[in-house]
């Protein structure tokens, strides 16, 4: 018989809890920097400089960097590093394409459900709070508000396999919307569309909220140029002119 473990005897595979960890916290540090714009599109990671600031071996840093890119947030090029993706005008029409037929089959379900009210309600909420956001100029507050709103239109349908396909394109969908916001700013359009969503999910149409999702989706290519320009003339954490885009 093999021998009894001692007391202090440690249950395999322990210790890799403490490194697990430290990678997910790492990987939380860059996916932040990535998406506050720390690190610009095109922009190459170094691992060891990472290492360094973060005061970890390299390890904990190469493990962040395959999760980002399996997230989208990061690539790899062979002989060449990683880098922080410059999502073209393709990349974005095919984020918007993917999120809005998962968003179509998702509220589908919801308009047959029995819930349909207390979403609409509890998106109302969201979009009081995106509202209040608005006047402060939190835009990267104001974008989070924006995912969680339309992910609880996907979880409300109830598919776990839904869920977990709109889940993978949460991350690319946030650096997408780092662009996207600057097309809105000083401007309630935005608010407007999801107050005009939330309203038609509680009124029970579905083709009214078909139709409204459909125009809220709008042109990805218009809306990234509005975007570009608005970048362009007032950089992020320049205050726009009073109107803002049309």
């Amino acid at each position: 018989m093999p021998p009894s473990p001692k007391p202090n005897d440690a249950p395999r595979g322990a210790g890799r809890v403490v490194r697990n960890t430290l990678a997910s916290q790492i990987t939380a540090e860059i996916r932040a920097l990535i998406l506050d714009g720390a690190f610009p599109a095109g922009s190459q990671l170094n691992e060891f400089a990472l290492a360094t600031q973060f005061d970890v071996s390299r390890g904990p840093v190469r493990e962040a960097f395959q999760r980002l890119i399996q997230e989208g947030l990061l690539r790899s090029e062979p002989h060449r590093g990683v880098f922080v993706p410059d999502l073209g005008t393709s990349d974005i029409v095919d984020i918007y394409f993917t999120r809005k037929s998962l968003e179509i089959a998702a509220i589908r379900r919801v308009m047959a459900g029995p819930e349909r009210r207390r979403l609409s309600q509890e998106l109302q909420g969201l979009t009081d709070e995106m509202a209040e956001r608005l006047a402060k100029g939190e835009w990267r507050e104001i974008a989070d508000l924006d995912l969680h709103y339309h992910l609880r239109i996907v979880e409300e349908a109830r598919s776990e396999r839904l869920s977990r396909s709109y889940r993978t394109l949460q991350a690319e969908t946030r650096l997408c919307l780092r662009i996207m916001m600057a097309g809105y700013r000083q401007n309630r359009a935005l608010i407007e569309e999801h107050e005009r969503l939330a309203a038609f999910i509680g009124q029970g149409n579905p083709r009214d909220v078909e139709e409204e999702m459909d125009t809220h989706f709008g042109d990805p290519v218009r809306i990234l140029a509005r975007a570009k320009a608005a970048l362009r003339d007032h950089p992020i954490g320049v205050p726009a002119p009073a109107g803002g885009a049309d």
